[in-house]
């Protein structure tokens, strides 16, 4: 049964100062009778009540299952928010939403009923910059099959990823990467032109 209340995991700290968080969304499995579509929009409701406060949402887009031909095609978004908390608070909301949308972490880069990654906690780079770079450095192969034992931000594949970029280009184009010093824009620019015309927009919807 799904809970009608994120309040006690990950629930923020009134007294705290409130951070840009920006979170990317995915999913390209149903759940249940819901399809990837209404979860990402269940989703969307879903981080307002766990306390994520002046959400700004993306349209979503379809894009092409990464890796490539692993599974069906994705629906992608992208959320800006402030959080008053810590980045691990942050992140244990989203992980409360994913669970109570099916998501079973068992397959790296598998397919999911739901994925919300942290991909940003305002200018940190956490834990520290030696790390980041490590995990910004490993090779594809070592992407694939292996995942840090704790939380890397900004995200290290951020830079990389039109599914990404183009969505939250849409809420956060001027936020500024906190190690190269780009903007979402500009990560966006750099990107092959024939990998961003396989990313496209749903028609439009009222609301979440």
């Amino acid at each position: 049964m799904q809970p009608t209340s994120y309040e006690r995991v990950g629930a923020p700290c009134p007294d705290s100062p409130s951070v840009q968080v920006l979170i990317a969304l995915g999913a390209n499995l149903p759940f249940g009778a819901q399809t990837p579509v209404q979860t990402l929009r269940a989703a969307m409701r879903a981080l307002e009540q766990a306390g994520f406060a002046d959400l700004s949402v993306s349209r979503l887009y379809e894009t092409p299952c990464f890796p490539p031909k692993a599974g069906p095609d994705y629906v992608n978004a992208a959320a800006a928010a402030l959080w008053s908390g810590d980045a691990d608070s942050a992140l244990a909301a989203l992980h409360t939403i994913e669970a109570a949308q099916g998501r079973a972490r068992d397959t790296r880069w598998g397919m999911r009923t739901l994925d919300l990654d942290l991909l940003a906690f305002g200018q940190q780079v956490v834990p520290d910059l030696a790390t980041y770079h490590h995990w910004h450095s490993l090779p594809p192969d070592d992407q694939a099959r292996r995942a840090p034992d704790r939380l890397i931000l900004p995200h290290p594949r951020l830079a990389e990823r039109g599914f990404v970029l183009v969505p939250l280009a849409e809420v956060a184009p001027n936020w500024v990467h906190p190690v190269t010093n780009k903007t979402v824009a500009q990560m966006l620019a750099a990107l092959d032109a024939e990998t961003l015309r396989e990313i496209r927009p749903f028609p439009e919807e009222s609301g979440f």
